[in-house]
């Protein structure tokens, strides 16, 4: 396979679109996720998200990277107003519509509408999570950064409530995200089934690790 070198000068002259996926297909698979949110008067939004991310288990913290807001951002106005949110795994039947909610739709319509998926309120979080996603978080928002390099948003948001199904959920508490039917991204609109290779045991330095399924 013939392999090519890109200094930071080459990856700048790209061209502007080019340089968008070239540079997101780096970082390797990502989660892909529906984020949804709504306004105080709950006018629903949702946004496919892919930069959603562990930060730690006590309490249960995910961040999740938001595009600078120097045009409107609905997603960000609704966090900021009612300090929720939700993240939705997206699963191969919800694809296509999940990409669809990253069209720039107006301002006051919902994304929800728009693709077809449906919001799903319950009274401990006033943020629609998707009907029909397997796995959802509702998160409360605990700390925003304003990223000084670019101008990118870091929310730090608190998992106050879990939905996953019963039967993802193993002995020790990992959830098997695959049988959930999970899909993972790659660049901006690459699609993916995962494929498993198997558990390993705790790594210790004076033992290799052993596989456990």
């Amino acid at each position: 396979m013939a392999l090519s070198v890109y200094e930071r000068d080459d990856i700048l002259a790209m061209e502007k679109r080019y340089r968008a996926a070239f540079v997101n297909s780096l970082s390797g698979f990502k989660s892909a996720n529906l984020l949804g949110t709504s306004d105080s008067n709950r006018q629903t939004n949702l946004c496919i998200v892919s930069s959603a991310f562990h930060l730690g288990a006590n309490p249960a913290l995910m961040g999740v990277i938001i595009r600078p807001d120097t045009v409107p951002r609905d997603t960000l106005e609704n966090i900021r107003e009612t300090g929720v949110y939700t993240l939705n795994h997206v699963q191969k039947e919800m694809v296509v519509a999940a990409h669809q909610t990253s069209a720039r739709y107006p301002h006051g319509v919902s994304e929800f509408e728009q693709v077809g998926l449906t919001p799903l309120w319950r009274e401990r979080i006033n943020a629609p999570y998707v009907q029909e996603a397997a796995i959802r978080l509702g998160l409360i928002l605990r700390e925003e950064h304003t990223m000084a390099i670019n101008g990118t948003h870091l929310l730090v948001g608190e998992i106050i409530e879990a939905h996953v199904p019963d039967s993802c959920i193993s002995h020790d508490g990992f959830v098997d995200i695959e049988q959930a039917g999970t899909v993972a991204l790659s660049g901006l609109d690459s699609y993916h089934r995962t494929d498993r290779v198997g558990r390993l045991s705790y790594a210790k330095p004076d033992t290799m690790p052993e596989w456990l399924d």
